[in-house]
């Protein structure tokens, strides 16, 4: 190889490595790190791109009960492994028929192509399933709001989240502040 080619050739095979190595560092921004679950920007993009074109979709919001009395009575590490299993169950329930998430602290996400292929009981039975951990067994409990995709009038991921998160707190029996509602 003579002096030009390999002068040609450096910059390209550094700007491959480059490449790369941003490549990687998106992806890597793209998942939570200590759930593995796509973060919001990750999710997102996935979610947009599946409501436009499935129509029997659905987007859900899960918020855990009480987390912050099991982290103050437990301690974080345990927080992380409620964290951690209450990811994983959201996961396997979604399977290959959705994508889960984690948009921050105790709130998760999903969409799923088809709610009615969907078992919603299963996922509630699953995310209230108590967590062994260090020789005992910790409480789980979620909320779950549900938006089908078909129930808007223009299929947008802002407003899908919106309703799953009334929905979600209506659940909990309280308002997005935190009052109770009336029944």
């Amino acid at each position: 190889m003579d002096l030009h080619t390999a002068a040609s050739i450096v910059p390209l095979l550094g700007w491959a490595v480059h490449g790369g190595i941003l490549t990687r560092r998106l992806a890597c921004a793209r998942r939570d790190p200590l759930t593995g679950l796509h973060t919001r920007a990750g999710w997102t993009a996935r979610t947009e791109h599946l409501i436009r074109r499935q129509p029997n979709a659905a987007v859900l919001l899960v918020d855990l009960d009480d987390f912050k009395t099991l982290n103050d009575t437990h301690g974080h590490a345990a927080g992380d492994a409620a964290l951690v299993a209450t990811a994983d169950r959201l996961r396997a329930w979604c399977g290959h028929n959705g994508t889960a998430g984690r948009l921050g602290g105790d709130e998760f996400v999903a969409v799923i192509r088809d709610l009615a292929a969907a078992d919603l009981d299963v996922l509630t039975a699953a995310l209230h399933r108590p967590l062994p951990y260090d020789g005992t067994f910790l409480p789980l409990a979620a909320s779950v709001g549900v938006c089908p995709v078909a129930e808007l009038t223009v299929p947008l991921l802002t407003d899908a989240l919106a309703a799953a998160d009334s929905a979600m707190y209506a659940t909990k029996g309280r308002t997005r502040r935190g009052s109770r509602t009336t029944r």
